[in-house]
């Protein structure tokens, strides 16, 4: 069982000031069936509220960095996205946060337990736990819009990103994967849609073996699929992370 959730708190301006808070979250919803999560938002519950710029979350179990963009009406979209295999939560904030502060998106990176995810080499287990932790504690924290919640990574973040997803499409409406390697969804559920890149010179995951095959594979499961290729290695260009925003904000 985790342990309850601390959520810690570091509020980092955008000048590199750092204040600390500390607030006392409800304890995570149980994982019924191992990587099932929920999205626990109470109807009539009123967010904390955080000021714009990036903020450090921690448990007992893990820890990850929210992003909130500036202030804008009403709940905003959520997207929590995974960092590649032997990589930080930060990567992933210096990767999107221009594009979530354009967008007015809600940007939570987790960190891994190891040095990858917990599903790149067994079951779902400590990274899983930790991601519910943390989306309960989010709920209480940012006005969250549950029809807007996406998931995304990078390389092993990616292949993370798509299994989980796929597994939680009632939580998550879109998926984004920059750079996959593959896709190991256990319990299918929902229907989201779904967004990949990869670079045609990648040379760490062969876009014919991985990108490609993954693609038809999804798209033989029903599954509507964007697909951008582009000239590159392993990695994310500028262009394709707006073009991922923009793709999740419903700008195209």
């Amino acid at each position: 069982m985790p342990r309850p959730l601390l959520a810690i708190l570091a509020a980092a301006s955008v000048a590199g000031c750092a204040t600390a808070r500390r607030t006392a979250p409800p304890p995570p919803m149980p994982l019924r069936t191992p990587g099932r999560l929920a999205l626990p938002i109470l109807k009539d519950s009123v967010p904390m509220g955080l000021s714009q710029g990036t903020h450090r979350l921690a448990t007992e179990s893990g820890s990850a960095f929210l992003y909130v963009p500036g202030s804008r009406p009403g709940p905003r979209p959520l997207l929590v996205v995974f960092h590649g295999a032997g990589g930080g939560a930060r990567d992933m904030i210096d990767l999107l946060s221009a594009e979530a502060e354009s967008k007015g998106l809600l940007l939570l990176a987790p960190q891994s337990s190891g040095r990858t995810w917990d599903l790149m080499t067994g079951p779902y287990g400590a990274d899983a736990v930790v991601l519910q932790q943390l989306l309960t504690a989010v709920a209480t924290l940012a006005p969250v819009d549950p029809s807007r919640v996406g998931v995304g990574g990078f390389s092993d973040g990616a292949s993370y990103a798509l299994s989980l997803g796929l597994d939680n499409g009632d939580v998550f409406s879109s998926v984004l994967a920059f750079s996959p390697g593959f896709t190991a969804e256990q319990h299918r559920v929902g229907s989201p849609r779904v967004f990949v890149s990869h670079g045609t010179g990648d040379q760490v995951l062969n876009v014919d073996a991985c990108g490609r095959s993954v693609v038809a594979r999804l798209r033989e499961m029903g599954y509507g699929v964007t697909y951008r290729e582009f000239e590159g290695k392993h990695t994310v260009p500028k262009e394709i992370a707006g073009a991922a925003a923009q793709w999740f904000a419903g700008d195209s």
